[in-house]
């Protein structure tokens, strides 16, 4: 029983290690890499209730930039795995739905706190070697942003509890925000650790119970944070992990009267065929699951006359190449102004052609390898696309080798052709495709901006004329979710730039904000009389 109204420690951005030459950091994050990558093969269980689960089907882990290393094997599940870790998970609801909020706060700052503790290396180290992510992306990802997803979590979930009704003389009003009735489904990508694990914890944390299907390609680091889930605390079956097929998993879970909602990062196609599966399943179900979806992104950077070339190139540089282009925000459309274009080219093949590309054992190799060799081929055979048409030439790059890793070297697509095809479609790789403008026709190019894409979720614009940043915010409203002045459009900040896309993007739903979090509870109104009438007379009645 609680006696005592909680407050909890005030969230504050976890300050992001430089790893700089020389630094104590640097010698113990390579140090925990050369130590995974020489480890002896793991085996990675699925996690259902208090159980490890062991297949017969092991398939294999392996860094995208060393591919015929063998990190270990993950089991591989069929559908009585789905049945069994639903079933686990609504095992767990009773007690997990009752517990204390502080308890379950409790846990997850725990879960933080062991993150920026004795995990931090072994996180970012499993995410270096099994997504290709160089120190500073998996730092910022998998470190940085999972801890303040979960500090700040609990912060909001504290504000959405105090959020209370007016009461009158004589009655108290009062709302309870329940946990869904049934279980969460969470499907999570492969390019930031940091969502996976948001994707369970959040609705988790707001006293849900989760069957979490992470991605292939991220399993290795799934692993990490199930094992820090568990040593902060987190009761058996609240977050059930298992490895098996989409089609499998989804015949199942969308079928299921106790489905309660979908927590979902991935492909646009993806998410719209679940939804349509959810559609077609609605009389099965309890109550209406909802449906939190992040999805594909064709984001962009616009310059405006009075933007400086210098800042337009490395606003390019770091927004479209930053993680090989492997992130739904990242920028894979620009337009240039012709009279600075000149200047603009310069500057961003210098910076560009200065890329180290390589493992992510050493840190000076700013460009890492793709995912996997399904993306390594679908981004090479837009590249060969390119180079066959005659409104578009490569003026960087376009090269690429999958001998050893699956490497794609930065790729700068200049086009004469606003529609273009690598204008207009999602390749989440490294390739940037800029269109240039004449001056004059600023205005028709924001329409150009806001009519190409079907996705709306980030974008940005460089421009030191307030008059011309002020009519681009006003015409890009409904163009992205995250919008960005004078940067480039990645890297929102949990606590400072709540995340999310409209339109074709998703359903806006703001990781990193409270209103996220809403979407897991459902209210109930609570009305207490004091004194209870006695006659059903009115005064009107006399």
């Amino acid at each position: 029983m609680s006696n005592a109204i909680f407050k909890v420690p005030k969230p504050v951005n976890e300050p992001i290690n430089s790893y700089a030459p020389g630094s104590k950091d640097r010698e113990l994050l390579l140090g925990e890499y050369k130590k995974q990558f020489n480890q002896n093969p793991i085996e990675v269980p699925m996690y259902i209730g208090k159980d490890q689960i062991f297949t017969e089907n092991k398939k294999p882990m392996s860094p995208p930039h060393d591919h015929k290393k063998t990190l270990g094997h993950f089991n591989h599940g069929d559908a009585s795995h789905v049945v069994k870790a639903i079933d686990a998970a609504l095992e767990a609801r009773g007690q997990w739905s009752s517990l204390p909020w502080q308890d379950r706060a409790a846990i997850f700052l725990r879960a933080a706190d062991l993150l920026a503790g004795p995990y931090r290396y072994k996180m970012n180290a499993a995410t270096m070697l099994a997504q290709s992510k160089n120190v500073f992306q998996s730092e910022i990802d998998s470190v940085c942003e999972l801890i303040d997803f979960l500090r700040y979590n609990v912060q909001y979930m504290t504000e959405i509890y105090s959020q209370q009704p007016d009461s009158q003389s004589g009655v108290w009003n009062r709302l309870e925000y329940r946990p869904l009735e049934g279980f969460v489904f969470a499907v999570t990508p492969f390019n930031f650790t940091a969502i996976a694990a948001n994707l369970c914890a959040a609705p988790a944390m707001m006293g849900n119970v989760v069957v979490w299907k992470p991605a292939e390609s991220q399993v290795y680091s799934a692993q990490l944070i199930m094992e820090i889930f568990q040593e902060a605390g987190l009761p058996d079956g609240v977050v059930n992990m298992i490895t098996v097929d989409g089609p499998v998993a989804g015949d199942i879970v969308f079928k299921h009267k106790d489905l309660a909602g979908l927590n979902f990062t991935g492909s646009t196609g993806v998410f719209r065929h679940l939804w349509k599966e959810i559609g077609l399943n609605l009389d099965k179900y309890r109550s209406y699951p909802r449906i939190v979806g992040e999805t594909g992104g064709k984001d962009f950077i616009v310059a405006h006359e009075s933007a400086d070339p210098k800042e337009v190139a490395t606003a390019i540089a770091r927004g479209s190449f930053e993680f090989q282009g492997q992130k739904c925000s990242a920028a894979s459309r620009g337009y240039v102004p012709r009279s600075l274009w000149a200047d603009v080219k310069v500057s961003l093949l210098e910076q560009v052609n200065s890329f180290k590309m390589g493992t992510t054992e050493d840190p000076s190799n700013f460009v890492n390898a793709v995912i996997d060799e399904r993306a390594f081929d679908k981004i090479a055979a837009y590249i060969d696309d390119v180079k066959k048409q005659s409104d578009a030439e490569i003026i960087t790059g376009g090269g690429y080798d999958k001998s050893v890793g699956y490497f794609i070297e930065p790729t700068i697509v200049v086009t004469t052709n606003p529609k273009f095809r690598t204008m207009c479609e999602e390749i989440f790789g490294p390739v940037m495709t800029l269109y240039v403008y004449e001056d004059a026709d600023f205005d028709a190019m924001l329409d150009l901006v806001d009519d190409t894409s079907e996705y709306a979720l980030t974008g940005s614009i460089l421009s030191k004329d307030r008059y011309a940043i002020n009519h681009a915010m006003k015409k890009l409203e409904n163009a992205a979710g995250n919008f960005y002045i004078n940067d480039k459009p990645t890297g929102a900040v949990v606590g400072q730039q709540p995340f999310g896309g409209a339109r074709g993007s998703g359903t806006n739903d703001k990781a990193g904000a409270a209103m996220n979090l809403l979407r897991w509870v459902s209210a109930r109104t609570i009305k207490e009389t004091f004194v209870t009438p006695k006659d059903y007379r009115y005064p009107f009645l006399g």
